[in-house]
């Protein structure tokens, strides 16, 4: 709906996309989003939304809002908030809308809730707004969204947003930078990215991250992983991508171990302190 806006038209029924590659055009209504994600296997599924580019101005994303509630509404109609069609259950969430507007945040969080979603979103973030903004925004709906369903910040992926995000009451997130990053030779480690085509690294032959346990920093030097990628070996992004999501999942592991010990505020100064606060 955002990455794609050149090709695609919104209409109170759905979204039709044109493609690409041949230029046909296709047609995805509330039903059949989820129809598809049901056909897919998806764990969590997600309704169909209108998300909103920054800066939005007040009657796009009033309108944005009452759309995804209405698309909401029909997305509930097949099976409810979760479904059991493939022999596990497949929950259905919402997705909170609204810019940086506090009263249509809270227009959608309370409209969205009446509905009964097995866990919520917050969506039409992470898209160009300043960082205090987002975060406002975060701070108040993760307020007033139900306790104790599960809450998803969709696209946040850098590592510092994340833990200031769980501070917030966010329990899940999901982007590409992980992957995106590392294929093109930046990585995130325990003390901040690291650029690994950087000349620098050329005779460093210490790990990537020296408090790293993944199979790449014990066998691997940042050295040998910029000659790979100097030399175009397709081995390059994928160790590359290996050690960011080992990083990132050990980062959530490590937030749900302080969590339950209750010292996750020392934990996240002592994270920063190392990792620099920085992106």
């Amino acid at each position: 709906m955002l990455s794609l806006s050149d090709l695609r038209r919104v209409t109170d029924e759905g979204v039709e996309f044109r493609s690409h590659l041949d230029g046909s055009t296709h047609f995805l209504t509330p039903r059949k989003v989820v129809d598809l994600q049901i056909a897919i296997g998806s764990d969590i599924m997600m309704v169909l939304d209108e998300c909103t580019s920054y800066p939005c101005d007040r009657p796009t994303a009033e309108e944005a809002v009452e759309r995804t509630t209405r698309w909401a509404e029909e997305s509930l109609k097949p099976y409810g908030a979760s479904a059991s069609v493939n022999g596990y259950e497949q929950v259905l969430f919402g997705i909170v809308q609204g810019s940086v507007y506090p009263d249509l945040r809270e227009r959608s969080v309370r409209e969205l809730a009446s509905l009964g979603f097995g866990g919520y979103a917050i969506g039409g973030l992470s898209v160009g707004e300043p960082k205090e903004e987002m975060f406002s925004i975060v701070d108040l709906v993760t307020s007033l969204l139900p306790e104790e369903k599960p809450r998803y910040l969709m696209g946040v992926g850098f590592p510092t947003d994340i833990i200031n995000a769980v501070e917030r009451g966010v329990d899940m997130f999901d982007c590409v930078m992980p992957t995106r990053n590392a294929r093109n030779g930046t990585i995130f480690t325990s003390h901040g990215k690291l650029v690994l085509k950087n000349a620098q690294h050329a005779k460093d032959f210490s790990p990537i991250d020296e408090d790293c346990e993944c199979e790449v920093c014990k066998n691997y030097s940042r050295a040998y992983l910029r000659h790979l990628f100097n030399a175009g070996e397709l081995l390059a992004p994928r160790l590359a991508t290996y050690h960011s999501l080992y990083f990132y999942l050990h980062l959530m592991g490590e937030m749900r171990q302080v969590i339950r010990e209750g010292r996750f505020r020392q934990w996240k100064e002592d994270f920063f302190s190392k990792y620099g606060n920085k992106s």
